[in-house]
C-alpha cells in the first residue's frame, strides 16, 4: 500500500485496516513458522504497511491534539 493511498483513508478506515493487516501478519508469521511460505517477503511488506499506517494515524492524532 502506498503512502498516497493511506492518506486518502479516513481515520476510522485507517484503524480498521491496521487491525486487519496485523491479523494477516500474525497469520503469516504462524504459517511461516510451521511451513515456509512461498514468498517470505510478504511478511516484511505487511510489517512495513502496518508501520506506514501507524505513522499516518499518529500524525493525524497529533494534528488533532494541536488544533484543539
Amino acid at each position: 500500500m502506498k503512502n498516497s493511498e493511506i492518506k486518502e483513508l479516513s481515520t476510522k478506515e485507517l484503524k480498521e485496516r491496521i487491525e486487519t493487516e496485523r491479523e494477516l501478519l500474525s497469520r503469516m508469521k504462524l504459517n511461516h513458522a510451521v511451513s515456509p511460505l512461498d514468498n517470505p517477503i510478504k511478511i516484511r511488506d505487511s510489517r512495513k504497511n502496518v508501520a506506514r499506517m501507524n505513522t499516518e494515524l499518529v500524525s493525524r492524532l497529533s494534528k488533532e491534539n494541536i488544533k484543539s
